[in-house]
């Protein structure tokens, strides 16, 4: 019984830590079926943190931060939108340029705000997002095994879990089944043939990027609305390049990204369950090397497990209009 609630403590944790790393992951999706290359959603995941915390402990409220997570995150993906479509620029370069930017500017500005080294003022009540029950829930915690699994892995979550799950889904159905989906896989592809058929390759892209930006708001707002109380310096910890690397395991798909952030979210879970636990014929294990587990695991997963994946023929390569 105990290794029951142990396991489905992990799993709750893994669900709750997978979240945005799938936003970043469907936002890298979106972007990189456009033939958008972005490096940058760990700085619009830190952007969008920021302001989020910032927006709600000014006003008291969580969906007031969500929006301005958003809008943070929006305004850097128009500026990377700029320098890759636009001005047809290097986009490896110009996703750096962005998480350098969001890296300095929320540290600076939190710190002239606040005085705290960045960080943003403790929120609480309903500056933050609070888990929902769902129907049935502490009714069915009396089965065994599956009332566990529905009362506390399903259920008690914020809005912004279940609004994940849903994004997982709309991306899906989107790009396999409705045209603009089609269009947008299309111009990954071929830009020079959707450009033939007369429809604009920089709209298309730049409506990927604006979607991605949407996205990774809503990574960015639950770090700091919901899985923590406030916004902290590099609160992102390389989950945008977590969210590529599950990009990458995924094939560009929506679905099997959902389970490769679920499994990155998983082995994070176990690092910090393992934090302190005496190994056998090991001992203890420094934190550090059990903190860098999921990381490991992650270049071990791509390296070896993946099989060959293909990206877009066009991703990362500006499209100039023939004449």
């Amino acid at each position: 019984m105990e290794e029951l609630s142990a396991a489905i403590a992990v799993f709750d944790s893994g669900v709750r830590l997978s979240v945005p790393l799938l936003f970043a992951c469907l936002a890298g999706l979106w972007s990189e079926r456009s033939g958008v290359v972005d490096i940058g959603l760990e700085g619009k995941l830190l952007a969008a943190a920021f302001a989020a915390a910032a927006a709600a402990h000014a006003t008291g409220s969580a969906w007031t931060g969500l929006g301005a997570g958003v809008l943070a995150s929006l305004g850097f993906a128009l500026v990377h939108g700029f320098a890759a479509i636009a001005q047809r620029g290097n986009q490896i370069v110009s996703g750096v340029a962005v998480n350098m930017l969001a890296a300095g500017l929320t540290a600076l500005v939190g710190n002239a705000w606040y005085g705290q080294g960045g960080r943003t003022p403790a929120l609480e009540g309903a500056a933050r997002f609070e888990p929902i029950t769902l129907p049935g829930a502490e009714a069915a915690r009396g089965i065994p095994a599956l009332g566990p699994l529905y009362a506390d892995v399903l259920s008690g979550h914020t809005v912004l879990v279940y609004a994940a799950v849903l994004a997982t889904l709309l991306t899906a159905a989107t790009l396999k089944r409705t045209r603009f989906g089609l269009r947008i896989r299309a111009v990954g592809e071929n830009p020079a043939a959707v450009d033939t058929a007369g429809v604009s390759v920089p709209a298309l892209r730049y409506a990927a990027v604006l979607i991605a930006g949407v996205l990774c708001g809503f990574g960015g707002a639950y770090l700091s609305l919901a899985q923590a109380a406030g916004f902290l310096p590099q609160m992102t910890a390389g989950k945008g390049f977590i969210a590529l690397a599950a990009l990458i395991f995924a094939k560009w798909r929506a679905w099997p990204a959902l389970g490769a952030c679920f499994l990155f979210g998983l082995l994070d879970a176990i690092s910090i369950r393992l934090q302190g636990v005496s190994m056998p014929g090991i001992g203890l294990v420094p934190v550090q090397a059990i903190q860098a587990l999921p990381y490991a695991l992650t270049v071990v997963l791509l390296a070896g497990f993946i099989g060959r994946a293909i990206p877009p023929r066009a991703s990362g390569l500006p499209y100039v209009k023939e004449r």
